[in-house]
């Protein structure tokens, strides 16, 4: 039996070009600096790409292929633990979408063929918001936030 599938959508706008947001998606000296991970590919349709740790340990926490790639405004990849890698039942996708408005884009993370309940589909849903207003803080102010923070305790 199939498991449930579900997508989860993350929309927000930023004050930058598509150009300097597709270069923090793909470059991986740039999404470092607000993921704390490289991701790392050629980003040509069928290659591999890995999210690497940026630290020491240089863990790859996920690894998939690039599906599309339309550079500054479309790169849709697979997405799956690198834990999972062998088990095609495990990928899900996800779709940046980069859309030019006036002097900012509007990006749109769609991160769909999840499967529902699953721990990948807990750990984006908490994972996606704070990556992406990282992303934001690093496009407007030159620095991202600790993705890593933790809620202080009462």
């Amino acid at each position: 039996m199939t498991a449930e599938r579900t997508s989860l959508v993350y929309v927000t706008y930023i004050r930058a070009t598509p150009e300097k947001v597709f270069d923090a998606i793909t470059r991986p000296e740039i999404s470092r600096r607000y993921w704390g991970h490289e991701n790392v590919s050629d980003w040509k349709p069928g290659s591999k790409w890995a999210h690497v740790r940026a630290n020491e340990s240089r863990e790859v926490n996920l690894v998939g292929k690039v599906i599309e790639v339309s550079p500054p405004n479309r790169l849709v990849v697979s997405w799956t633990n690198a834990s999972q890698e062998a088990d095609p039942e495990s990928y899900s996708r996800v779709t940046f979408d980069v859309v030019e408005y006036d002097d900012m884009v509007r990006l749109t993370v769609t991160h769909d063929d999840l499967i529902a309940g699953s721990g990948m589909a807990t750990g984006v849903s908490k994972g996606w918001p704070i990556v992406l207003s990282s992303l934001k803080s690093l496009m407007e102010t030159g620095q991202g936030i600790d993705i890593f923070a933790k809620p202080k305790s009462a």
